[in-house]
């Protein structure tokens, strides 16, 4: 079983794979029971939405933590996947920021993991 950090690494890297802009991983275990962390990302279309989002399935079912909720594939312009201690968002450009998770959470301690996306 994998520690949740871990999960959020493995899913940034996830969405790193499939050109996600501007991954942030937020850690809220302090600030809320939802998730110990967000991971943000954008996408330039509904269909790289899909191509994230199912990437992100992908791998954490092969790690043997399939996600315990999915919402908003039909709308196109976000989605939502629940991994139970992480929870990713993927947003268009206009999504993210009329939603502005970054501000919302403030307060969130923003974990860098960008030595994790290296090639």
């Amino acid at each position: 079983m994998m520690t949740s950090y871990e999960s959020a690494v493995l899913l940034a890297k996830a969405l790193d794979s499939k050109k996600g802009i501007d991954i942030k991983v937020l850690r809220t275990a302090e600030l809320t029971t939802l998730a110990d962390y967000f991971v943000i990302c954008s996408a330039t279309s509904s269909t790289q939405i899909k191509a994230l989002s199912d990437a992100c399935e992908k791998v954490m079912d092969e790690a043997g933590e399939p996600a315990h909720h999915v919402e908003g594939h039909h709308g196109g312009t976000w989605v939502l996947l629940d991994f139970s201690t992480v929870v990713v968002h993927v947003f268009t450009d206009e999504a993210r920021k009329f939603y502005d998770l970054e501000r919302l959470w403030g307060d969130a301690e923003p974990v860098d993991v960008s030595a994790e996306l290296l090639p």
